[in-house]
């Protein structure tokens, strides 16, 4: 019987690390070196899909023969990229603006074989309409969910989220939290992995 290749998921994440435990499948999670500054001019789900493959190939040298998930998020309201605001302040600013606006996530999956290079990309796409939001409701908001700060749009759907947002489209429900995880069930089958 053949050892399978380690699972690293190159992410720091607590979202992520407990997205993909809902798959009860053994892995380690690593804190991935790359620079995740946007470039002048470059689309979103280009954003994402680059930082997600920059930080799958940066654990490589660490994990010379593992299968390493690299993820990231980028939003877009009225054409303009939103990250993780990382402050309240900044996060207030950004609901201010978003409430009531429809946000396109992007969220990017790559799955890299180190020992054979080989690399599964994948972009999805999930549409958030907001609500109308006061400034009192956006103040009471981030002192109840304090780990928004940590999220693209400020809006941590899993959580208290919910409360700011009207509608989502997606065709994958774990994407807007981070990790497109039926797309992740595929590429880890491709790759030969039993999962069940």
């Amino acid at each position: 019987m053949k050892t399978e290749m380690p699972l690293i998921l190159g992410s720091s994440s607590l979202f992520r690390q407990q997205q993909l435990k809902r798959l009860n499948i053994p892995f380690q999670a690593a804190r991935p070196e790359f620079d995740e500054t946007p470039l002048p001019n470059e689309a979103a789900p280009d954003t994402a899909l680059r930082l997600a493959e920059g930080k799958a190939r940066s654990l490589a040298g660490e994990f010379p023969q593992a299968l390493i998930i690299g993820a990231d998020q980028v939003a877009v309201c009225k054409g303009g990229q939103l990250g993780k605001p990382g402050s309240v302040a900044k996060a207030q600013q950004m609901l201010r603006a978003t409430a009531g606006q429809t946000l396109s996530f992007y969220s990017a999956l790559v799955l890299f074989n180190s020992m054979s290079g080989h690399i599964h990309k994948h972009v999805d796409v999930t549409t958030v309409t907001m609500r109308p939001l006061t400034d009192a409701q956006i103040e009471r908001y981030l002192a109840l969910e304090p780990d928004a700060v940590h999220c693209a749009g400020a809006a941590k759907s899993e959580g208290l989220g919910t409360l700011l947002i009207e509608r989502i489209d997606s065709s994958d429900p774990h994407a807007l939290i981070g990790l497109p995880l039926f797309t992740l069930i595929d590429f880890l089958h491709a790759e030969g992995r039993v999962l069940l």
